[in-house]
């Protein structure tokens, strides 16, 4: 590192060392590198204000660490990303530094990886630790300079150069990358500094949401429920006449509901309570059946069982948990003892509308802190898809998830995270 004055300056200046500032260095000095210059003439630094860098990565999974998600480009954003203009931004990051890209990079470091059924990728030891030890070892090889322990309080373009200002020291350099993640995990660090760095250079924010959240509800769930698992259900949530749905698995907490189709569903959930207010959260047990079918799924099956419990049949169904049927009975009217061959129309028509539509709460909150990433941040339309660099400031590349867009649970945010890291370091000029 060069002084100047009472500046340290670098060629490359990283705000965050997580997954898309590990990947802008390395992508950085590999550039500068294939341009011919000498690692000691080209300086890349990470300013990381953990006193390791990573962190995130080392307790991403539970400890497990869903290193990316297995397949091609664009099966993983069709799967990963469910809104279009998400996919397109993405889309060059991606192919630039792709799963497979990924993949080789940490296993020339050693670390062995595995595909599970669902094509999630985890490391072959099960430690997120070994991933986070591959980045380490391929940071040194890079000969980037990394200094913990340091968080950015401004940053500002002077006349041709950027200068950081952290709590005890002010840096310079040439090009700026931030990278500093969202506003999920704040235990991590991550607690929207980059966002208002972006500020600062012009950019527009969209209000951070959480994502891959718990929703916990205003009622919390009877102690006989906590711990019950639905498979293959369908989450409903309404409110002012708006519903949004997801089709997977829950698990029912001690709060709430968490489980994949949840977690996948809390975005749009956090976005229809900001603007709208009161959510229902409902439960659709029979969702590859529609009003019809089930109704007449259920006719035949008065017609043969007419002796047969009703609460039998429902222990029967394989979306159905059996603490679940006490409550779908006294939901739909029906006496616990009552047989199909006593049940009339109108009794029949309130169970089919309860299996379709559960009634489990209101929404009381959507946690900021629980969330996997965040939704919102750094408006997409400012920032260059192809290189990652702002369009309000020269120089300036903004990455990871201080953008706004968010994937799907299984791996897809952390491959974004190190793809537009990536594409934001090779892309210095």
């Amino acid at each position: 590192m060069r002084n100047f004055s009472d500046r340290i300056h670098s060629d490359v200046l990283i705000i965050g060392g997580g997954p898309s500032g590990i990947c802008a260095a390395i992508a950085a000095r590999k550039k500068a590198r294939l341009r011919g210059f000498a690692d000691r003439d080209f300086q890349v630094t990470i300013l990381e204000r953990n006193q390791r860098p990573g962190v995130k990565i080392g307790i991403s999974g539970g400890g497990k660490c869903n290193i990316t998600h297995d397949g091609a480009v664009d099966e993983l954003l069709w799967k990963g990303f469910i809104y279009k203009p998400e996919q397109r931004f993405l889309r060059h990051a991606l192919y630039a530094f792709s799963n497979k890209d990924l993949l080789e990079l940490i296993e020339r470091q050693g670390l062995r990886t595995v595909v599970r059924y669902d094509g999630r990728v985890f490391p072959g030891s099960g430690c997120a630790d070994d991933v986070l030890k591959a980045f380490e070892k391929e940071l040194l090889n890079s000969s980037i300079q990394v200094l913990t322990g340091e968080r950015v309080k401004r940053a500002e373009n002077r006349d041709g150069f950027f200068a950081v200002m952290t709590e005890t020291k002010e840096f310079s350099a040439d090009v700026l990358v931030v990278a500093t993640g969202g506003v999920s995990y704040p235990q991590t660090g991550t607690r929207g500094d980059g966002l208002n760095i972006a500020r600062s250079f012009g950019h527009r924010v969209e209000k951070p949401l959480p994502a891959l959240a718990p929703i916990y509800l205003d009622r919390v769930p009877s102690q006989m429920l906590v711990g019950v698992s639905l498979r293959n259900v369908t989450l409903k949530v309404t409110c002012d006449g708006n519903c949004v749905s997801r089709t997977g698995d829950l698990l029912v907490t001690h709060k709430g509901i968490s489980g994949p189709a949840c977690l996948s569903l809390s975005r749009d959930v956090a976005g229809i309570q900001e603007k709208d207010g009161e959510c229902r959260v409902m439960i659709d047990f029979f969702s590859n059946y529609s009003a019809e079918a089930l109704e007449k799924k259920m006719q035949d099956h008065a017609f043969a069982n007419g002796r047969q419990l009703i609460r039998r049949f429902l222990q029967q169904q394989d979306s159905i948990p059996s603490a679940f049927v006490p409550l779908i009975m006294r939901q739909s009217g029906i006496d616990q003892e009552k047989k199909w061959g006593n049940l009339n129309k109108k009794a029949r028509r309130s169970l089919e509308h309860t299996l379709h539509n559960f009634d489990f709460g209101l929404v009381k909150t959507i946690p900021l802190e629980a969330g996997e990433v965040s939704a919102g941040g750094i408006v997409l339309k400012e920032v260059n898809p192809k290189t990652m660099e702002s369009k309000k400031c020269r120089n300036l590349f903004l990455c990871g998830e201080l953008l706004d867009y968010t994937g799907e649970i299984g791996g897809f945010n952390l491959q974004a995270a190190f793809s537009t890291g990536w594409l934001a370091g090779w892309s210095i000029h």
